[in-house]
């Protein structure tokens, strides 16, 4: 069953050029985020995500980022996760700045159902998915043909709440106007 989630939206020039490392894996046949063509498919580091959200939990996010400035992120080196089929992703540095969002949101979600361990504090890794359902073949001919990623400095502008069940986004912190 998917998940709901909460879900920090980056800055133009961040979204494009994850965008564009999604486009350079399309074009080299792999996997890819640009394969999901969804509306609601963004470049995103999610901060906490449940079986389920409380309206309670939803207005304490509403209220805990309420007003929130944009928050500087730095786009770090290439990881691999899982085990049988990959997801290929782009660390994202765990800042003071994104670590304090991260817990404001995961105390704001106390309430929430089902919270996995990967998103609570002190265990969740930062992260934007690059492409999922890698063979392990397929790990090196990605890594190939993104080549040596530089380091991106950027900015989280908008947070988001995920509704899988509705299949719909809408945003709950940050800078009102928001892609997908």
């Amino acid at each position: 069953m998917p998940l709901h989630s909460i879900e920090g939206l980056f800055d133009a020039g961040t979204d494009a050029e994850v965008r564009g490392e999604w486009a350079v894996l399309a074009e080299a046949g792999l996997p890819s985020q640009a394969g999901h063509e969804g509306s609601t498919n963004a470049p995103h580091v999610t901060l906490s995500a449940a079986a389920s959200v409380p309206d309670v939990a939803e207005a304490r996010v509403l209220r805990a980022l309420a007003g929130m400035p944009p928050v500087p992120v730095q786009l770090g080196p290439l990881v691999v996760m899982g085990s049988r089929r990959r997801v290929l992703a782009r660390l994202v540095v765990p800042t003071s700045d994104l670590l304090l969002l991260q817990h404001t949101v995961a105390a704001a979600m106390a309430d929430a159902h089902d919270v996995p361990e990967r998103v609570r504090p002190g265990r969740w890794t930062p992260h934007v998915t690059l492409a999922r359902g890698l063979e392990p073949g397929q790990v090196g001919e990605a890594l190939l043909a993104l080549g040596r990623v530089r380091t991106l400095d950027g900015a989280i502008e908008c947070v988001r709440r995920w509704d899988p069940s509705a299949g719909r986004t809408w945003r709950v912190g940050g800078i009102p106007t928001m892609g997908p």
